[in-house]
């Protein structure tokens, strides 16, 4: 292949996906719409988490309470009680509340590494669900509170305020949602890819894999470390202002322990330090559930959703799934589904090397010499 076809090779792999991705709400029920939206959300938030354990090699445990600070943060921002501002700028200021969040623990992430961080994280989890149980005021307790929809350009990003259709498709809320939740998935892709590839993500893999090397080119190791810390808390302050919009209303229950460990699966499924590792591992571990849920009554050993016989449920059976993956993953694919994807393209773009020829049927071009030439040698005269 010419090098002049490979970037409209490239531009075409991005083109495609992207034309089936924005013609799925002309075709697919609001459910299966639903467990997309669920699924960009996941990916932008394990996306700021890969960044954060992945390539700078960070263990945090408390991504779900930045999840909490971004989804309430909207919801105060916007809501009343709260400030009533507009929703596009409610989602600003919830994702800069989520960054400075990670501000104020970053002198922590800063001195503090490896499983030390991870157990300091934690605390992080057990505090802000305590903030959310007794901040009446501002969470809603344990009930939590609704959520005020997306407006952009005056077109509200919801049902109920008008009838809008598209080619003679009704537009409802995961319909309007879907669209909006695409292009935060295109700009976390985007930005994270060029974060990697600059010199902010050379810093952060040499500081991953050796402090001293790091700290020896120069590299400041707390500050890289920091700053780490603060861009995953706000690509998850984005990943919970986006939750809140597709559930509609955000209770303190949701954002625990068990959504914390659900992100380490995913990027540990999809391939850590990877963007497209950490986006299939969170479409995976989110929407495996919610199908499971759907086609319970035809799944052998599952029950479905609410009965009480005491058989196993969709949730329980996927996350018996997903461990066995993480296990699999970790035994014969420790670089995750990125890392098998990227193995399958390399044996496919592999050219078939020439059959040597048979002998006695063709003879070398340039035979090598048996003996090396000899060289005349001058005399010397007096």
């Amino acid at each position: 292949m010419s090098d002049a076809a490979k970037p409209l090779l490239r531009l075409t792999g991005l083109l495609i996906p992207l034309l089936v991705l924005c013609a799925l709400p002309f075709y697919l029920e609001s459910y299966w719409l639903r467990i997309g939206l669920f699924s960009m959300a996941a990916a932008i938030g394990a996306v700021g988490l890969s960044l954060l354990s992945g390539t700078a090699g960070q263990l945090s445990m408390g991504h779900a309470f930045f999840l909490a600070v971004g989804a309430y943060g909207y919801v105060w921002f916007s809501g009343d009680p709260g400030l009533g501002l507009p929703p596009a700028v409610a989602m600003v200021l919830a994702v800069l509340l989520a960054g400075a969040a990670g501000g104020v623990f970053s002198p922590v992430a800063g001195r503090v590494k490896g499983m030390y961080l991870g157990i300091a994280t934690l605390a992080l989890v057990f505090v802000g669900h305590h903030l959310m149980l007794t901040m009446d005021g501002v969470t809603g307790g344990f009930n939590g509170r609704s959520v005020e929809p997306m407006e952009i350009g005056g077109l509200v990003l919801d049902s109920g305020h008008d009838d809008l259709a598209v080619l003679g498709v009704p537009f409802g809320a995961e319909e309007r949602l879907w669209y909006f939740g695409l292009a935060l998935l295109a700009f976390t892709w985007f930005t994270a890819r060029g974060l990697l590839r600059g010199r902010p993500g050379r810093a952060l893999v040499a500081l991953r894999d050796s402090e001293t090397a790091a700290s020896v080119m120069g590299v400041p190791v707390a500050r890289y470390r920091s700053s780490a810390f603060v861009v995953s808390s706000m690509y998850a302050g984005l990943a919970g202002v986006l939750i809140a919009l597709s559930f509609r209303r955000v209770v303190p229950d949701y954002f625990g322990l068990v959504l914390s460990i659900d992100y380490l699966a995913m990027i540990v499924i999809g391939g850590l330090g990877s963007v497209g590792g950490a986006v299939a591992g969170a479409f995976f571990v989110t929407a495996l559930p919610l199908v499971m849920a759907k086609y319970a009554d035809q799944l052998p050993l599952v029950a479905a959703p609410g009965s009480a016989d005491g058989s196993l449920g969709p949730t329980e059976a996927s996350r018996y799934l997903y461990g066995a993956a993480i296990v699999v993953i970790l035994l014969w694919a420790p670089d995750g589904l990125h890392g098998l994807v990227r193995r399958l393209r390399l044996r496919l773009r592999r050219e078939p090397s020439a059959a040597p020829p048979e002998p006695g049927l063709a003879e070398p071009v340039n035979p090598a010499p048996t003996t090396l030439p000899a060289v005349p040698v001058k005399e010397h005269t007096p």
